[in-house]
């Protein structure tokens, strides 16, 4: 049996580590929620020849490592990860679970949760602990217009999917320590329904808007769906990732995926570059951790204005236009 001493799990996916650092982030706030719920960090890992994934979730906050190191266990099995997971929380019974809000936690989460019969908030834009020592989830709702603190006070584990890029990860401790548990891989497991017959990771032509250091988001402001593309020039030119505001996303002048907001990406750029963006919360709330903001936009009284470092009163398009001829000079020499 395990000791009284609560813990909150933190799943860790690896399979693109270096791009995606959300298990990190996770582990980063999994300390701080640890101090005051008095409980200790776990993090609980699936594969094949782990350990350096393992001593990384050490030296990035995990005081415990839960893991079932096998070769089936080399590529993603849903159901199988599932049957460990269930099998594991009901003999060590921790107090949280929080995964990451990826395609593959938004996957597995809920089927964790609807075989704990549990609930489980998703994409969840921060995490505290109330006086009942109750794990507070905020999350967006009615399509980002609200952001939502629900708890789950009768049933355990609490369970919470975090969107990537929320919270800073702890710096790598090539000093800290932990403890190991290594699980022997059960041998009663059901088969698995579905088969992997092979797989490939698709090509990425940028990094992730939320890891860029330089970020271009346009707003209504650019006037329409042909002046808002000459953003992606620019952004090409700059090496910098294009975000959106929500009215942008849906007239469709750019992918869902571009949103940033709460209902969206959250960023922390060094510099960001606000074209036409008056500066609504849903989307201020997620540019707060922006080292430089330079704001263009028509009214001198928007919000974004007062929150730039740098506000500049003009046409966005203009702006932008002005941008790319001046940087082809430049590259040209």
């Amino acid at each position: 049996m395990k000791d009284s001493i609560k813990e909150i799990w933190v799943f860790g996916d690896y399979r693109n580590y270096f791009q995606n650092r959300v298990t990190l982030q996770l582990l980063s706030r999994a300390t701080e929620l640890a101090k005051m719920l008095q409980a200790k960090v776990c993090a609980v890992v699936f594969g094949d020849q782990v350990d350096e994934w393992v001593n990384e979730y050490i030296a990035h906050g995990a005081d415990r490592v839960l893991v079932i190191d096998h070769p089936d266990l080399k590529n993603y099995k849903i159901e199988t990860y599932v049957n460990l997971m269930i099998r594991l929380i009901g003999k060590q019974r921790p107090e949280i679970i929080l995964v990451g809000a990826t395609n593959f936690g938004r996957e597995f989460a809920p089927r964790i949760a609807k075989r704990l019969k549990t609930g489980l908030s998703a994409d969840c834009v921060d995490l505290d602990i109330n006086d009942e020592g109750l794990l507070v989830q905020t999350a967006p709702s009615f399509g980002g217009n609200i952001l939502a603190q629900i708890i789950t006070p009768e049933c355990k584990p609490q369970m919470a999917t975090v969107r990537p890029g929320t919270f800073q990860e702890i710096p790598h401790n090539y000093e800290r320590t932990g403890e190991i548990v290594r699980i022997p891989m059960p041998a009663d497991l059901p088969k698995e329904r579905v088969h992997l017959i092979f797989s490939e990771r698709s090509p990425q032509r940028s990094q992730r808007i939320e890891e860029a250091k330089v970020v271009i988001c346009g707003g209504r402001g650019m006037g329409s769906k042909k002046k808002f593309k000459k953003l992606t020039e620019l952004g090409e030119l700059m090496n910098a990732e294009i975000g959106a505001t929500r009215p942008v996303v849906y007239a469709n002048w750019i992918e869902a995926d571009a949103l940033i907001g709460q209902a969206g990406k959250h960023i922390k750029p060094k510099v960001l570059f606000a074209f036409g963006i008056s500066g609504a919360i849903q989307h201020t709330a997620a540019i707060n951790n922006a080292e430089f903001i330079i704001a263009v936009n028509k009214n001198p009284n928007a919000p974004m204005m007062a929150m730039a470092d740098i506000a500049i009163v003009a046409d966005a398009n203009q702006v932008c236009t002005a941008m790319i001829k001046e940087l082809k000079v430049r590259i040209r020499g």
